[in-house]
């Protein structure tokens, strides 16, 4: 039995399918590579092989959905998957994208410290140093970019955006308009930002989230 497995759901008081979704996890883990331009192809036939729920993961990297129920606690497994891949696998850069403005503010909330749904509660590694958050508010800042020690990038960042975020603009008179191309300012600081999410790490974990499951059939 994989000992973080057992860790986190115990300290995050996982249900039976948060907890059986984390084995999942641990097992995709165990069996395909996650170095950077590992063979894809090679990597579903591997996943289909133990999930033959999984026909395609519809992007040019392993990609995977997880269906919970409305209510079960699709936050906290987030919170449990950044847990365990940070645990076991070393991975310190993670993407969340919300699909709007409320799901956006709610995850902004559940994953700062000292909160009451804190997704980290209870987990060793993040008491004394919790991940820092980038969000669509603070990214002009450089957070996460500066945040670097005389060992190198040692901290957890985690990228929290939604899509109207990275699909809006401000006109002249500060109005927001949406459904533009991002704004040449937007892509100049993203691409720093992008930049601290990719660099020096062997992955990235990207995890997109809705209030139902979409995305590519998963396991």
């Amino acid at each position: 039995m994989n000992p973080h497995i057992n860790t986190i759901a115990n300290r995050l008081s996982l249900r039976p399918p948060q907890r059986d979704s984390l084995e999942i996890l641990a097992r995709v883990c165990d069996i395909v590579s996650l170095e950077k331009n590992a063979d894809v192809v090679q990597a579903l036939k591997t996943v289909q092989a133990e999930y033959p729920t999984v026909t395609d993961f519809e992007r040019d990297f392993p990609s995977l959905c997880f269906a919970l129920a409305t209510g079960v606690g699709k936050t906290r497994l987030m919170g449990a998957f950044i847990a365990y891949l940070f645990k076991a696998e070393g991975i310190r850069h993670f993407f969340v994208l919300a699909p709007n403005l409320t799901i956006y503010n709610k995850l902004i909330a559940d994953f700062t410290p000292n909160t009451p749904k804190y997704v980290f509660q209870g987990i060793s590694e993040f008491a004394v140093e919790p991940p820092e958050i980038i969000t669509g508010d603070n990214y002009e800042s450089g957070r996460g970019v500066r945040n670097v020690d005389l060992f190198g990038d040692r901290a957890v960042h985690v990228n929290i955006f939604n899509i109207s975020k990275i699909t809006s603009t401000e006109t002249p008179k500060g109005a927001v308009k949406t459904n533009v191309p991002v704004s040449v300012g937007f892509r100049s600081t993203s691409d720093r930002v992008t930049s601290s999410t990719c660099r020096s790490s062997t992955t990235s974990c990207f995890l997109w989230t809705s209030r139902t499951a979409t995305g590519p059939r998963g396991a």
